[in-house]
């Protein structure tokens, strides 16, 4: 049954706006294509070679719901760090709660088989039969790319053979409020990022940000720690149709991939992305497709959903290539993404080092250096944490080694002195984090296409009631 509703979600600064959208044709593999990025980003081409398979993926966001169709079998663990959602991280929570499972589906969703056909009615001469019954039709799994996954239905993310874990945290926004645990955000970027990295987490996608490119000192040793445990992090540039001008935190944090947004043509989204140095690498914002809880899908835009892809493209090439470092697995993206912009061939602020290549991300031949390209945390606390500084270049000596690679400078804004003996922030930057300057997940626009509740289907419309009331939670 399909089931056009309408829903409507608010962000702080952008409106996650409901549309009743027109029914599109009713074949299984409907959703599938819809996600045109499979072919357009090299995806598809990738998976000849890997799906992703060994890697664990961490979803900070809104929580995950594992239960939904596609995402069977995928959340292998999770967490709540808000005190406010369920201790698995599969209870959306939060100004949007249905965010986090949007995002998931991009990442690793693996689809599933299509619907049976209705068995036929049984005639009156069946009746007079023997008595024997045909059995029930089994859901056929077809062949071909389009069965990547488990099936030619619903959502596949990049990585359909990965593992996630769901990590919930609590968004705060006009509708929901402040967390009612009373959590602070700067609190709960932290101990999720450190759940993710000690649980195992290879890669981490943070679909949220904040309004600020600058960022509480209580996050700087928790990046540090995943920095040193080999983990990549993966994070959204933000949006401007949110109020999102530049690149905001976490995006802004030295090592991290901060991923802009492209619109249906590959061009630079003028409403899904932003601007800024960080920026590593841009992917698909707009005219997205993604899985909301309760088997509803929905067409949405955003950075938030450019992030996963890129996320994804990680889990590809970890799988791939075991042995590279988290910093050369950021690298191969990077220098293996398509030249865009007007810099000629330069790195820029609107599409950083270009257009994601998910094929050649995974299949090029190239070289990459060992330091990160986006630069180091435990470089960016020495220098401008703790005031160390540098040691002395030591005199230039004829070698017949190798020159290396110039590793560029962090592409961060300069953290502002610490004043007084607190070791806190100065109080502009803290009532900024804490109160105006909120963490914000970075979706755009969301609008419910259908849900299946072919089990709960009954003649009087209970399936359709269930499936309204998920919808609208936000």
């Amino acid at each position: 049954m399909s089931v056009r509703l309408r829903s409507t979600a608010c962000l702080l600064g952008a409106v996650l706006a409901a549309a009743l959208l027109p029914a599109f044709p009713a074949h299984a593999d409907e959703l599938r294509e819809r996600e045109y990025w499979l072919e357009d980003y090299g995806i598809t081409e990738a998976w000849e070679t890997t799906q992703g398979e060994g890697v664990r993926v961490a979803v900070i966001d809104s929580g995950v719901d594992g239960s939904h169709p596609d995402l069977d079998g995928v959340v292998v663990g999770g967490t709540d760090v808000s005190g406010a959602g369920q201790l698995d991280g599969q209870l959306g929570i939060g100004e949007v709660s249905e965010h986090g499972t949007l995002v998931a589906s991009l990442l690793a969703g693996r689809g599933h088989l299509p619907d049976p056909p209705p068995s036929p009615s049984p005639s009156a001469d069946d009746d007079e039969s023997s008595g024997d019954q045909s059995p029930s039709p089994e859901p056929v799994e077809t062949t071909g790319p389009d069965t990547y996954g488990r099936g030619s239905d619903g959502i596949v993310g990049v990585a359909p053979q990965a593992d996630l874990l769901a990590v919930s945290v609590w968004i705060e926004g006009p509708t929901k409020g402040p967390n009612p645990a009373g959590i602070s955000i700067d609190q709960q970027i932290p101990d999720a990022v450190r759940w993710a990295v000690d649980n195992g987490a290879q890669v981490i996608n943070m679909s949220l940000g904040s309004t600020s490119p600058t960022w509480p000192e209580s996050w700087d040793d928790a990046f540090l720690y995943a920095e040193e445990n080999d983990v990549v992090i993966v994070a959204a540039a933000g949006n401007r149709a949110g109020g999102s001008m530049q690149v905001g935190a976490p995006a802004t944090m030295p090592g991290v991939l901060a991923v802009a947004g492209l619109d249906r043509d590959g061009e630079a989204s003028r409403e899904s992305s932003s601007e800024g140095i960080s920026i590593g690498v841009a992917a698909p914002a707009e005219n997205l497709v993604g899985a909301l809880p309760g088997g509803v899908y929905a067409d949405w835009s955003g950075s938030s959903g450019a992030a996963p892809l890129v996320a994804g493209t990680a889990a590809l090439i970890r799988s791939q290539y075991p042995d590279l470092s988290a910093a050369q697995v950021v690298n191969r993206i990077l220098l293996t993404a398509r030249d865009a912009g007007d810099d000629g061939g330069e790195r820029d602020t609107i599409y950083g080092y270009g257009i994601l290549d998910v094929a050649a991300a995974v299949n090029a031949d190239i070289a990459v250096p060992e330091e990160n390209l986006l630069g180091s945390m435990a470089e960016f606390i020495q220098i401008y944490r703790r005031g160390e500084p540098a040691p002395p270049p030591e005199p230039a000596e004829p070698t017949t080694e190798p020159t290396p690679v110039d590793i560029p400078e962090p592409a961060v804004p300069v953290a502002e002195e610490v004043t007084g003996t607190s070791g806190g922030l100065p109080a502009a930057i803290v009532l900024g984090f804490g109160s105006l300057i909120l963490v914000v997940l970075t979706g755009g626009t969301v609008a419910v296409l259908r849900a299946r509740r072919a089990a709960l289907d009954s003649a009087n419309g209970e399936s359709e009631a269930k499936s309204q009331g998920i919808a609208s939670d936000d």
